[in-house]
């Protein structure tokens, strides 16, 4: 489908909403950029356009369960969702991360990933990595072959590309935006 927006001006309705969650963190709203149905599919199609192929999307809750949705269906792949502890219904593995402010846990269905199988794991935003690298060790648990990180934000003054390669150095990771 052709589109008419450009990435540049889609991405440009993220918003930054200063001091949220707590006082000292900028948080990047996507929910303008999400609103706008061509902004929408335009990023959704961005994030999806891969070099390293793959037959599965992985998101992390939650707002890459959202991208990750979204770039499932334009690329008629499946998608598999990495949820918040106690959320998922059937038997699953879980990893505990750390956050720019607290720490939480994500698990996946035992079941979820073939092993072998190529996945593309998208999340939001890149900050310090965490999220990031619980996804990554969940992945390889299940035996997925992961082609690429993708996001759609990487706050690089955080350092949590440099985080991730620094534990797994051959990833691929891709941001559509740096800042």
């Amino acid at each position: 489908m052709e589109h008419q927006m450009e990435l540049s001006a889609a991405l440009s309705l993220i918003r930054d909403i200063p001091n949220f969650p707590s006082e000292g963190i900028l948080f990047r709203d996507i929910t303008p950029l999400i609103k706008d149905g061509e902004a929408f599919a335009v990023v959704a199609e961005a994030l999806s356009h891969s070099a390293h192929p793959y037959s599965t999307i992985v998101g992390v809750e939650a707002r890459g369960f959202i991208l990750g949705s979204a770039m499932a269906i334009a690329t008629s792949r499946g998608f598999v969702p990495l949820r918040k502890a106690g959320k998922l219904p059937h038997t699953t593995i879980a990893k505990s991360y750390g956050l720019e402010y607290g720490s939480d846990v994500i698990e996946a269905h035992i079941d979820a990933i073939a092993a072998g199988e190529k996945v593309l794991v998208v999340d939001d935003v890149l900050a310090t990595g965490g999220t990031l690298i619980a996804a990554i060790e969940l992945m390889l648990e299940l035996d997925a072959d992961i082609a690429e990180i993708v996001v759609l934000f990487e706050i690089v003054a955080l350092g949590g590309r440099e985080r991730i390669l620094s534990k797994f150095p051959g990833i691929s990771i891709r941001a559509l935006v740096q800042a």
